[in-house]
């Protein structure tokens, strides 16, 4: 496998890295996953958005190219190297260059692009569970992928003596949150509702774009607290993330309704 690191293209074998390394040190960066689908990445310029946004948290200056259009051509190039461009998996791996200890020495970033192929998300509904053993935090950390990666590694261990498709996460105050890897969404009456960023959930890619469609299309949209329970009056309820959506039939052994045209309008439109 080829891969990009700091915009050098290297094989796997090729790759050396510190033992000082911050990521591997303090986990202190954060990783963005990119669907290459037919040549493209989707939701490119969402992905940038969120990059930066996370970067900022971080206190991370990162390199001016990465919001340059050969930026981009440089990951499809990646893809191409590792015949990934009809569907394929890029992760982009940053973090905060230099030693040091909790104080860092520096800001600037280190980063790692890898790509493999890889297949559609099954169009198949799915069972969820509500997790048990942790909950998410909101935080200014909260919002993107990397530093709360343990909550979501626990809740997969959990999933795993469980006969569930994916379990439910509850904020600590017992709020809907999100699923293991993707945001979650229901509809009443027409109007489309997901969990507050809030109760600690991810500010999601295909969330934006979801919440953007309902905007273009007029249709009414809200930022929710919902228990779980209050799940089982939705007319549907459904996660997606950026490999696309899954219809949600069942909660906890109880049954969901699956009744919207705006889930099936979603999957044309944006996935």
């Amino acid at each position: 496998m080829h891969l990009l690191f700091n915009h050098r293209l290297l094989r796997e074998e090729e790759l050396k890295l510190s033992l000082s390394n911050r990521a591997f040190q303090y986990n202190d960066g954060f990783f963005e996953t990119v669907m290459v689908v037919n040549g493209q990445l989707r939701f490119w310029q969402d992905h940038v958005a969120r990059i930066s946004e996370a970067a900022e948290s971080l206190q991370l200056d990162l390199p001016s190219y990465f919001y340059q259009p050969e930026f981009e051509q440089a990951l499809l190039q990646l893809a191409a190297k590792n015949q990934a461009t009809s569907y394929g998996r890029l992760k982009l791996k940053v973090w905060r260059a230099g030693a040091g200890l909790y104080t860092p020495e520096i800001t600037s970033a280190d980063w790692l692009a890898t790509v493999v192929e890889a297949s559609p998300a099954s169009a198949e509904s799915i069972s969820i569970g509500i997790c048990q053993s942790i909950k998410t935090v909101y935080s200014p950390l909260s919002h993107f992928k990397g530093p709360n990666a343990p909550i979501y590694t626990l809740a997969g261990i959990e999933k795993k003596t469980t006969n569930f498709d994916d379990m439910l996460l509850l904020s600590t105050q017992g709020m809907v949150s999100e699923l293991i890897s993707s945001n979650l969404f229901w509809v009443m009456d027409n109007k489309l509702f997901t969990p507050a960023l809030d109760t600690g959930c991810v500010n999601g890619i295909a969330r934006r774009n979801i919440l953007r469609w309902c905007r273009q299309n007029n249709v009414k949209v809200h930022d929710a607290y919902f228990t779980p329970q209050r799940l089982l009056d939705a007319h549907a309820v459904f996660a997606a993330n950026v490999t696309g959506m899954r219809s949600i039939k069942q909660l906890q052994g109880q049954s969901l309704q699956q009744d919207s045209s705006i889930i099936s309008q979603l999957q044309v439109d944006l996935f």
